[in-house]
């Protein structure tokens, strides 16, 4: 039977040695956090540096780092959506977990804080953990009765033997209370209300009270509760693709069943995935209209799936996937047999569901009209997921028949220059241009159209345009525009009329 290897001797020494972590707090470096050897040699959080060196000269320093400190509170936090939806943070270092009807499914409330903390504590942390009634109750006993299950009602008792500093008060107050021999909770509880009021102020009355079970402060969960979840666990992880694919198949089932009972369907699916190393990840798709079908979910998911950057990477295996609506909406019945805009209206909406899924949701935009002459500014990209309906009953300006088009079917997002080396002037078009290093001579020319800028908006800019709709001798068409008026009194240093700026802003079909 093989062994693990002992720590050497000098491993073993450095092992014992005690480790802080400082900040910087009003220019003092000061201990932020301390291991068990550091509190065994008397050092404490809040002691300045220099005085922990001179009673432990061999201490071990860190530089606190609260960015990483915080990614890995809300990293822990997605782990311990398995246990619930309703996560909250308690910064800087503690975590809510609301288990309402939830500790039933792990074998109870005992069974469920062990299996919290013994994961946790496999993976490195030191953990303490609490049930209570109440938010703050649950929190003060972290702080000196960890693994405490108190029922509801009795955490007056609870709480009572514990000293003051579990309530997590300000240090101020904390030092006041024990100035006027009040040791315990149990000794500021027996004190009239309006006193301790009147002393430290009714901010600490109410967090006192909390903690007696007397009503409870609202946490805030980290992520809103999703309409409808559905979840599959697994007794041994999976990892194959086949699997999982199964696996959302039949959560899509049994969300759309638990939706059509009350006549919904969902405009927000999100698919988690739980490793069993921790790691958590989601995926989420967007949709047009309310989806009332499985099989229009699992193929949201698969293009969603199919179009990842970063493969959906099983590690050791999945032991939770859950399928979640987190915005859903009630579906109105249509008479779809007679109408066939209808059925139109639906194939164009998944269609574009499928391409938000694989591409994203922002890339897929609809056009709506602006009311500005401006060209670049008489149009709104919008997400077409969310506009579909607006851009079906937008009022575009109607095309004259047997006219060719005023605007160009392709429009740039920015007007790009072009070289003009003469033009008729004041108010003529080019003879010839070059447009990114290509070289055009005009046979055809429509124009001039003068458009005046928005003066209040232009901050020194020209204010007129003059566009022209030209024709090269290939049949290429270009809209192009002169910026500003020509000034032909304008003359370089050698003394040659300096041209016009010419730009290109969209191309003809």
């Amino acid at each position: 039977m093989a062994g693990l290897p002992l720590p050497q001797a000098g491993e073993a020494k450095k092992a014992e040695l005690p480790s802080v972590v400082v900040a910087k707090d009003h220019n003092a470096i000061l201990l932020h956090a301390v291991d068990e050897a550091a509190v065994r040699a008397g050092l404490s959080i809040g002691l300045p540096l220099a005085n922990a060196r001179a009673i432990c000269p061999e201490l071990t320093v860190y530089d606190a780092d609260p960015a990483a400190d915080l990614k890995t509170l809300n990293d822990i936090a997605d782990w311990c959506d398995r246990f619930t939806p309703l996560v909250a943070l308690d910064a800087p270092y503690g975590l809510f977990l609301d288990i309402t009807g939830c500790a039933h499914l792990f074998g109870g409330e005992r069974a469920l804080l062990q299996i919290v903390t013994g994961a946790l504590s496999r993976r490195g942390f030191a953990v303490s953990a609490a049930i209570a009634g109440t938010s703050i109750a649950a929190r003060t006993l972290t702080r000196t009765a960890s693994g405490k299950i108190v029922a509801d009602g009795e955490e007056a008792a609870a709480v009572g033997p514990l000293p003051v500093s579990a309530l997590g008060a300000d240090a101020a107050v904390t030092t006041g209370l024990r100035r006027a021999g009040l040791k315990t909770i149990g000794d500021v509880a027996s004190r009239a209300p309006h006193e301790i009021s009147a002393r430290f102020g009714a901010a600490f009355t109410t967090l006192l009270g909390h903690a007696l079970g007397q009503g409870d402060a609202p946490i805030s969960p980290r992520k809103p509760l999703p309409d409808y979840i559905v979840e599959k666990r697994f007794p041994e992880p999976v990892a194959t693709d086949t699997v999982i694919a199964l696996t959302l198949s039949s959560l899509a089932k049994m969300l759309v069943a638990a939706m059509d009972k009350q006549g919904k369907g969902a405009r927000q699916l999100e698919a988690s995935f739980f490793r069993t190393d921790g790691a958590v990840r989601a995926i989420m798709v967007e949709t047009g209209r309310p989806v009332t079908r499985p099989e229009m979910i699992d193929r949201l998911f698969r293009e969603r799936l199919d179009a990842l950057n970063d493969p959906l990477d099983p590690g050791f295996g999945f032991d939770l996937i859950r399928l979640a609506a987190g915005r859903t909406e009630i579906v109105v019945q249509q008479q779809r047999d007679l109408d066939a805009t209808i059925h139109d209206n639906d194939e164009l909406s998944a269609l574009i569901d499928r391409i938000a899924a694989r591409i994203g949701g922002k890339r897929v935009v609809v056009y709506l009209p602006l009311e500005s002459h401006v060209p670049e500014r008489s149009a709104l990209a919008l997400p077409a997921q969310h506009h579909l309906a607006a851009a079906g009953a937008a009022a575009w300006p109607e095309r004259v028949a047997g006219e060719p088009p005023l605007r160009p079917l392709r429009l740039f997002e920015r007007p790009e220059p072009i070289k003009v080396p003469f033009a008729t002037v004041p108010d003529g078009p080019p003879h010839q241009f070059t447009w990114r290093r290509a070289q055009h001579d005009v046979v055809r020319v429509e124009g001039p159209e003068r458009i005046a800028m928005e003066w209040w908006k232009q901050d020194g800019a020209s204010l007129t345009r003059d566009y022209f709709r030209v024709e090269d001798a290939e049949g290429q068409r270009f809209w192009i525009f002169r910026d500003g008026l020509y000034e032909s009194e304008l003359r370089d240093e050698d003394g040659k009329p300096v041209p016009a700026n010419w730009y290109v802003h969209g191309l003809f079909a």
